[in-house]
C-alpha cells in the first residue's frame, strides 16, 4: 500500500478551514443556529455497548464504560479475550449507548451469589449457563433476544418497578464516569442509551443522546421499550417532558433500518393510522439524524430500489433476507421502508400530500460494537461482540449461530462506521447542535474530510474560497434552499482522502425529486473522479471502474490509482423550479481489502469463495433540500 501524507492546499485547505461571520443570501433562506463557521470536523461513535448491555455481557464482554472511554480517547486497553487494543488515532467524541431494557441484568444475574437465586429456577439456570461456558452464555443471549422479540421475557426482567430500581444505581454511577471523562476542547463524552423496540423481531431501535451532563440526564432513567412504550411517539413524549422539566435537550437516532422489515420508514404511524403534519414535524424534530451504516450492514440504498445505481447494495450480504431476529423473512416489497434514500424520497412525497416531512434527516455512521471498543478500521476490527473478537481464529469462516440467525454473525459483519460532525468546538453543546442542524455525515470507517454547500448564486470561482462562499451565499449539508429566481441551484463540493486509508475513486451527487405526477424519482450524477486510465464520462454520465490494485496475499493496494482530493462546482442540469428535491454527496474510495482478508493473513486461513474480500469504502453527507417558492 502506498501511504500519502498531504499538506492542505487550494480547495483542500479551504475545506479544512473556517471563517468568521454569517451574512446569508437574498436568494436562499438559511436555517442555521450557529453564529460562526465550524472550523473542524470531529469524529466519533454514537453507538457503543459495554458490559452493562444485556446482550453484550452475554456475548462475553467484560469491559466497562471507563475502559470504553479510555479506548476511544486513544489509550491502550486489554480486550475481553486478552488482546491489546488501541486506535491508531483517538476519536473526538463517544456515546455509550447501552440497552435501556434490562440494563445490567445479565451482569447482575451472572455475578450474583448462587445461593441468592436458589428460589428462582429460571434465573438460577441462566446464572449457571452464564458462568459455565461461552456456549451457555451465548444461548442465554439468544433466549434474551428472542424473548424480547416475542414478548416472553420473565417478569424479573420486564417489571417496570424492578427494572427502575435495578437501573437507578447503575445509571447514576455511569453518569459520574461519563462526566469524569468529558474534557471540553479535547474529548467529549455524551450521556446516552439505546431504546430497543422490536415488534415481531422488526428493528425499530433508536440511540438516545443527551446534550446535558449527568446532573440533568440522571433525573430520568433510560426509557424502556417494553409494552406500549414500543411506539416511538411515546419516546418523543418522554423526550419533550425531559426538556420541559430540566431545560435540557435530547435527540434520537434510528439505526439498522435495513432489518426493520420496512417498518422504520413506513408510510403510516406505529398504530397503523395515517401520518399527519403534527406527527411529521415531531419526528423531524426529535430524530434529526439517522445512523445509515454500522456493523450490521449499510442502509443507504438497495439494488432492488435503485437498479440503475451500480454502487447500491453495499454491505447487504446476509442482512436483506430477514428482520433483526430473523423470525420473519423480508420480501423486496418491504425494502422501501428499510433504506434511507427511499425514506428521503418518501419524505418528499409526504410534503406533496400533507405539507410536512417526517423523514427530513441527516446521516451518520457508528459501530454498534458490543465489545466496548469503538473501532471501524478494517485492520483493527474486534468483531461485533466479544465472542468473535480479533483473536477468534474462525470468526470469518464459521459464523456463530445464535438462535435462528445462522449465517449473519461472521464475515457478513461490516467494520463500520463513524460519525463526522462539523462543529464549532469539541464540546457537548457544539457537537449536539451540529447533529440538530444536520451538519454531519457518515463514513464506513475511513476519515475522509467532506464539505458540501448548496446555493443559488455560486460560481466556479467560489471554489477558491469554498468555505467562506459556502456559508455566506448558501447552506451547508443538512440545510434548506427555498425558491430562488428559477435558476438551478449549484453546489460546492470538496472531498479529501483519509491519509491513513485509500485515495478517492469518485464523488457523486444523489438527487431525489417529486415529478409532476407526485411520484418520487432519483438520479446519480458523477461529478468528480480520479484520472486513472484517463477515464472520461460517456454520453450518459457514466465512468468506468477505477483499477482494482488490491493484493490479497499482502492486504495492500496502490493509492496512485485514485485522487488524494476531489473538488468541484456542480449545477443541477435537470432542475425544475416547481419540483421539491434533495441532494446528497456520496464519496467512494478505490478498492481495498475487507477485514476477513486481514484475519486470513494473520491466522493463515483460506477464505471461502463467498466471503467478500474487496470493497469500496465510502462517505455519505446529509442532504440539502430544495423547496419551491409557495
Amino acid at each position: 500500500m502506498r501511504k500519502i501524507l498531504l499538506l492542505a492546499s487550494g480547495a483542500t485547505a479551504l475545506a479544512l478551514s473556517g471563517c468568521g461571520g454569517l451574512t446569508g443570501s437574498d436568494d436562499a433562506e438559511v436555517e442555521v443556529t450557529n453564529t460562526e463557521y465550524p472550523e473542524q470536523v470531529y469524529w466519533g461513535d454514537t453507538h457503543l455497548h459495554t458490559d452493562n448491555s444485556v446482550d453484550a455481557y452475554g456475548f462475553g464482554n467484560r469491559l466497562n464504560a471507563e475502559q470504553a472511554l479510555r479506548f476511544a480517547r486513544g489509550e491502550e486497553v486489554t480486550a475481553t479475550k486478552g488482546e491489546k487494543a488501541k486506535l491508531s488515532r483517538p476519536l473526538d467524541f463517544l456515546v455509550i449507548a447501552d440497552h435501556s431494557d434490562a440494563m445490567g441484568a445479565t451482569k447482575a444475574i451472572a455475578e450474583a451469589p448462587r445461593i441468592a437465586l436458589l428460589g428462582n429456577e429460571f434465573l438460577l439456570r441462566w446464572h449457571d449457563m452464564l458462568n459455565e461456558s461461552e456456549e451457555g452464555a451465548l444461548q442465554v443471549t439468544a433466549e434474551l433476544i428472542d424473548g424480547a422479540a416475542k414478548g416472553t421475557l420473565p417478569e424479573e426482567l420486564t417489571d417496570p418497578e424492578e427494572q427502575a430500581e435495578r437501573t437507578t444505581e447503575l445509571w447514576n454511577a455511569h453518569g459520574e464516569t461519563v462526566d469524569e471523562y468529558n474534557e471540553p476542547g479535547k474529548f467529549t463524552a455524551f450521556m446516552g442509551y439505546e431504546y430497543t423496540p422490536m415488534p415481531q423481531g422488526d428493528n425499530l431501535h433508536r440511540v438516545v443522546m443527551f446534550r446535558d451532563g449527568a446532573d440533568k440526564a440522571t433525573t430520568v432513567l433510560p426509557y424502556s421499550s417494553q409494552g406500549f412504550a414500543g411506539n416511538p411517539e411515546n419516546l418523543w413524549e418522554h423526550m419533550a417532558a425531559y426538556e420541559k422539566d430540566t431545560g435540557g435537550q435530547m435527540l434520537a437516532i434510528p439505526h439498522n433500518s435495513n432489518v426493520s422489515n420496512g417498518r422504520m420508514f413506513e408510510m403510516q404511524k406505529y398504530d397503523g393510522s395515517p401520518i399527519d403534519a403534527a406527527y411529521a414535524k415531531t419526528r423531524a424534530l426529535r430524530e434529526p439524524v439517522v445512523e445509515v451504516t454500522q456493523i450490521k450492514g449499510d442502509s443507504e440504498a438497495h439494488p432492488f430500489l435503485s437498479p440503475n445505481d451500480e454502487f447500491a447494495g453495499f454491505g447487504d450480504a446476509g442482512w436483506d433476507q430477514c428482520n433483526l431476529s430473523c423470525t420473519r423473512k423480508m420480501a423486496p416489497e418491504s425494502y422501501a421502508g428499510s433504506y434511507t434514500r427511499e425514506a428521503l424520497k418518501r419524505g418528499l412525497e409526504l410534503v406533496h400530500r400533507i405539507g410536512a416531512n417526517p423523514f427530513k434527516f441527516g446521516v451518520i455512521g457508528s459501530t454498534d460494537s458490543h465489545t466496548s471498543l469503538a473501532t471501524a478500521d478494517e485492520d483493527n476490527f474486534f468483531g461485533k461482540h466479544s465472542a468473535n473478537e480479533a483473536n477468534a481464529r474462525d470468526r470469518a469462516l464459521q459464523p456463530q449461530n445464535l438462535g435462528t440467525r445462522e449465517g449473519r454473525f461472521g464475515w457478513h459483519y461490516l467494520s463500520s462506521g463513524y460519525a463526522a460532525a462539523w462543529a464549532t468546538s469539541n464540546t457537548r453543546e457544539a457537537i449536539f447542535d451540529a447533529f440538530m442542524r444536520r451538519e454531519v455525515y457518515a463514513t464506513t470507517g475511513p476519515r475522509m474530510t467532506v464539505r458540501f454547500f448548496g446555493g443559488f448564486g455560486f460560481t466556479a470561482d467560489d471554489m477558491a474560497d469554498l468555505v467562506k462562499a459556502g456559508y455566506e451565499k448558501g447552506v451547508p449539508m443538512g440545510g434548506d434552499l427555498t425558491g430562488g429566481d428559477g435558476t438551478a441551484p449549484s453546489f460546492l463540493i470538496s472531498a479529501l482522502m483519509d491519509p491513513e486509508s485509500a485515495s478517492l475513486d469518485r464523488v457523486q451527487v444523489v438527487k431525489g425529486w417529486i415529478d409532476a405526477d407526485g411520484n418520487s424519482q432519483e438520479k446519480i450524477y458523477n461529478v468528480s473522479w480520479s484520472d486513472a486510465d484517463n477515464r472520461k464520462a460517456d454520453a450518459d454520465g457514466k465512468i468506468g471502474a477505477v483499477p482494482n490494485t488490491v493484493d490479497l496475499t499482502k492486504g495492500t493496494w496502490d493509492n496512485a490509482t485514485g485522487a488524494p482530493e476531489l473538488a468541484t462546482w456542480w449545477q443541477d442540469p435537470d432542475f425544475e423550479a416547481d419540483q421539491h428535491a434533495f441532494y446528497y454527496v456520496r464519496v467512494l474510495e478505490i478498492p481495498t481489502p475487507t477485514w476477513p482478508v486481514y484475519d486470513a493473513l494473520k491466522f493463515n486461513l483460506t477464505l471461502p469463495d463467498e466471503v467478500i474480500k474487496i470493497q469500496q469504502e465510502r462517505a455519505y453527507t446529509s442532504p440539502i433540500w430544495y423547496t419551491p417558492k409557495a
